[in-house]
């Protein structure tokens, strides 16, 4: 690939130009805002000049009720040799494409799993994508030269290509994705209008919930629009479990024992279904997950802190394997947990104990 056409310069279009521009594509950049497309140019994620003629790919990263409109526009021009949109919905897309009766031998749809609660091209990053699944939906017709090309673009954006049917991707991501953050939402607007008392005693465990919340609902509803019946369907069952786990809770609070019984298998239920559920989520590098420990550490919020922790476990020969750092109310002090492999665990702790370090058992 040695030029391609990005159309649509917001947060996912903007990092994939960075990548492209910084493997040495020459990447042009077109947008419904051109004040956009020059910011992203700014940034130096291409050129908003238009080509000259026809490039090897055109990217079209429209929100997915317009990917089918821009993708028709962009073949009916001839302007690439092929082309790829990265909407969050696959199914829709191609079936307005047929439609529209085009040839999609030269079209394939994708789908990187990567974001972030920020848009717009002022957000992009060149290693956005870096290790993130990149989900490619090809068909009988699809081209291989198209294929080709589009896992030229996965590995210019170092992901990682996993190939998928429209349909079944269009699931998963209702799954993974769509469903759970409407759930944060959901979760969230229950702290709008709550009391400032309980708000000041938001933890890390709220924060780690309602964190997608903080998305742009503009972005989401574009989304959801394009893939309402999956995710329905999943809030419909949990909205079963929700029903079942309120009964098990009203029955804790009768007078009877057998209730109370009944009630406590309820709740018991849901946990532990949960917890089957949360262990089948991919550990780190997308590997099955590891059972870490943690060493919890009490930090002051100054500058040079995390680094001087971090310098200090790898004199002692310990890796971390994931960080996480809980903020106390109203002190300028936290609580940084490090994971660690549990044969590592007595192993920093000492280190850490004996350069000055306050462990918290």
């Amino acid at each position: 690939m040695r030029t391609a056409l990005v159309i649509g310069t917001g947060l996912i279009g903007t990092s994939a130009a960075l990548a492209l521009t910084g493997r040495g594509v020459v990447v042009h950049l077109a947008d419904h805002d051109p004040g956009q497309a020059r910011t992203a140019a700014a940034l130096g994620a291409g050129t908003d000049e238009e080509p000259a003629g026809p490039v090897d790919l055109a990217i079209v990263a429209a929100p997915p009720a317009h990917v089918a409109a821009a993708l028709a526009d962009a073949m009916r021009g001839g302007v690439a040799r092929a082309y790829l949109d990265v909407a969050s919905v696959k199914g829709g897309p191609r079936r307005e494409l047929e439609a529209l009766g085009l040839d999609l031998s030269a079209y394939i749809g994708s789908h990187p799993m990567s974001g972030r609660e920020k848009s717009g091209p002022l957000a992009a990053t060149a290693d956005l994508f870096e290790g993130r699944p990149w989900v490619l939906t090809p068909t009988r017709d699809t081209d291989t030269e198209v294929l080709n090309l589009a896992l030229e673009l996965v590995s210019f954006c170092r992901a990682v290509p996993v190939v998928m049917d429209a349909d079944a991707h269009d699931r998963a991501v209702a799954l993974v994705s769509h469903m759970p953050h409407l759930v944060s939402s959901m979760v969230a607007a229950r702290l709008e209008n709550a009391e400032e008392a309980a708000v000041r005693l938001c933890g890390q465990g709220i924060r780690d919930v309602t964190r997608i919340a903080a998305s742009d609902p503009r972005m989401w509803i574009d989304i959801l629009s394009a893939n309402p019946g999956p995710v329905a369907d999943l809030l419909a069952d949990v909205s079963a479990d929700l029903d079942e786990t309120v009964q098990a809770l009203r029955a804790l609070q009768s007078s009877d024992e057998a209730k109370r019984r009944a009630g406590t298998d309820g709740i018991e239920d849901v946990l532990r279904r949960g917890n089957a559920g949360q262990i089948r989520v991919p550990g780190k590098h997308g590997t099955a997950p590891a059972t870490y420990e943690s060493v919890v550490v009490l930090i002051d919020d100054q500058p040079g802190q995390l680094a001087r922790i971090f310098a200090d476990a790898g004199r002692a020969g310990v890796n971390i394997e994931d960080v996480r750092i809980e903020h106390a109310t109203g002190q300028q002090v936290g609580l940084i947990e490090l994971s660690v492999k549990p044969s590592a665990a007595a192993v920093l702790t000492a280190a850490l104990r004996e350069r000055g370090w306050a462990i918290r058992q």
